[in-house]
């Protein structure tokens, strides 16, 4: 008999590392979880990654196996009251372990009031978050927490979920399911082990006893007469971010600040959605229009500082604009390009002409002898050595084909037209 008002993602939640598939870089024999927990000594850890791959899990895993008080605040309903009760909590018990799902939501005077009673150890803190901590956690507290990435779960381990649950579930195992195909089970999970398992249960429970067989047709025609039920979670927020970059990439505000609309009608983070379109303004518009990075950067901060749902004028403004601009991904690919060639040649050696000379000796073995003065010439160029010589004359940038980065090609063509082929 099903469990009332229990999802299958949590009647089903792993209990102890041998259990838990994925994240083998954290989890497996000898690496750093697995190694926490047998020598029984844990620390503050933030967990970096998308939704559904074991985070809280995680976190409930490591205060079981501890055996530590475990407490658990969402940033999303919990302010600094609660976390003060929480510590008080903990320093009655000695020592508890405290989860904080969504901690890129918690304010910075919440994030300051776990300062002190991580520092002293009266908790240990695991913090959630599929945002940047770099970005989205003060550096106070960041320095007292070790950072690890989740990485996205492959199909093969959600396929292993769904199996492991149809073991381990009675009401499941009780169904006698049949996977014959899951090609729109995964697609519609979007890589989220909870999501995948709630609609294993939505699917199944909607199913005729006598026929518990899947198929993609009838998983896809479910989950659209109910998508309802998915839809208040927010669990389509990798796909609409997704829907809402490609659509500024192609070009088509309409369909930009429609995605928008969605996120903002969903409560999404306003910042969360600036940040994309800043990162956006550089990979796929770049020199193209150089004006995207500022707007979308005065986007940012505007956001920041306004908040909805006056932002949300802001946020379509810039949307608009980004999705109008002409593309170029050249910086992006020069990067890469960049990164790969150091990767492959390693640490050359910076020619003498262009080394900093700060120091008598230094200039005794002539560095900077022989720098040229841009400046000091016609037009400000002067043509010089600025690569090691091992990879002299590689071209890694490549203006793309607009009418702004043309003009860049035909001032480096004239600038090197005997070095590089611009």
């Amino acid at each position: 008999m099903q469990v009332a008002n229990i999802p299958l993602a949590e009647r089903v939640r792993p209990k102890s590392l041998e259990e838990f598939i994925g994240q083998e870089h954290l989890v497996g024999r000898g690496k750093v979880l697995e190694q926490m927990i047998h020598s029984r000594k844990g620390h503050s850890i933030i967990f970096w990654g998308p939704p559904g791959v074991g985070k809280t899990t995680l976190a409930q895993i490591i205060a079981h196996s501890l055996d530590m008080p475990f407490f658990t605040l969402s940033a999303i309903d919990s302010g600094v009251k609660d976390v003060r009760a929480v510590i008080e909590m903990a320093r009655k018990s000695g020592h508890a372990l405290l989860f904080i799902d969504e901690i890129h939501r918690f304010n910075k005077a919440q994030q300051d009031s776990l300062l002190g009673a991580v520092e002293k150890g009266i908790i240990t803190l695991i913090g959630a978050t599929t945002e940047n901590p770099s970005f989205e956690v003060i550096g106070a507290l960041l320095s007292r927490c070790q950072v690890y990435v989740l990485q996205p779960l492959t199909e093969d381990h959600l396929m292993a979920l769904v199996k492991q649950a149809m073991e381990k579930d009675g009401w499941l195992a009780s169904q006698h399911i049949v996977i014959k195909e899951w090609e729109a089970l995964l697609q519609l999970s979007g890589g989220d082990a909870r999501r995948l398992l709630n609609l294993v249960e939505l699917v199944a429970s909607s199913l005729p006893d006598d026929n518990k067989t899947f198929t993609n047709d009838l998983v896809q025609d479910i989950v659209q007469k109910k998508m309802a039920l998915y839809d208040k979670t927010g669990e389509q927020h990798y796909d609409i971010i997704s829907a809402f970059i490609k659509s500024m990439r192609g070009s088509d505000p309409n369909a930009a600040v429609y995605w928008l609309a969605r996120m903002i009608e969903g409560g999404e983070d306003p910042k969360f959605i600036a940040r994309r379109m800043v990162i956006l303004a550089s990979e796929d518009i770049g020199n193209a229009n150089p004006n995207a990075l500022l707007l979308a950067t005065s986007c940012f901060q505007a956001v920041e500082l306004i908040g909805y749902p006056e932002c949300r004028i802001i946020l379509s403004q810039a949307a608009t604009y980004l999705a109008s601009s002409p593309k170029s991904n050249a910086a992006y690919m020069a990067i890469n390009n960049a990164q790969a060639l150091v990767t492959k040649t390693g640490d050359l050696p910076v020619p003498l002409p262009i080394r900093n000379a700060p120091t008598g000796l230094m200039k005794k073995m002539d560095y900077g002898k022989g720098y040229k003065y841009a400046h000091d010439f016609p037009g400000n160029f002067v043509e010089q050595e600025f690569l090691p010589e091992k990879i002299s004359g590689t071209k890694l940038y490549d203006p793309a084909n607009n009418a702004t980065e043309a003009r860049l090609r035909e001032y480096l063509r004239n600038c090197w037209k005997d070095k590089y082929s611009y």
